[in-house]
């Protein structure tokens, strides 16, 4: 999937307008001076207001596919623009996509 490479200081948030709290265990490969995030990331989300009638129900996480194909740290592909974040709730139920905003776009990916 080609795209911007997303790193740690890029925007993503649950569709519901939580923010996604951006961090990963790649100390190898650096975009913009900062770490790439990769497809084996799982990043905590704070601050969703998701309610399904009076359970409150937030999304809690954003688990990771579709990472390039052709740039990868320790074999586990990089993220990019066109990766796909599922949204869960603390039950495991998917929620939706999550919506990646600003990241750099100096460096791509294929």
């Amino acid at each position: 999937m080609p795209g911007e490479i997303l790193n740690i200081a890029s925007s993503i948030q649950c569709m519901h307008g939580g923010q996604a709290l951006l961090f990963t265990s790649n100390t190898r490969f650096m975009v913009d001076n900062l770490p790439a995030l990769m497809q084996s990331d799982i990043h905590p989300v704070v601050g969703c207001p998701f309610t399904i009638g009076p359970k409150y129900q937030p999304c809690v996480r954003i688990e990771w596919s579709g990472g390039a194909s052709q740039c990868a740290v320790n074999g586990v592909p990089v993220l990019v623009r066109s990766s796909i974040g599922q949204c869960y709730s603390a039950d495991g139920v998917v929620q939706g996509i999550a919506i990646i905003g600003n990241t750099q776009t100096k460096v791509g990916a294929l």
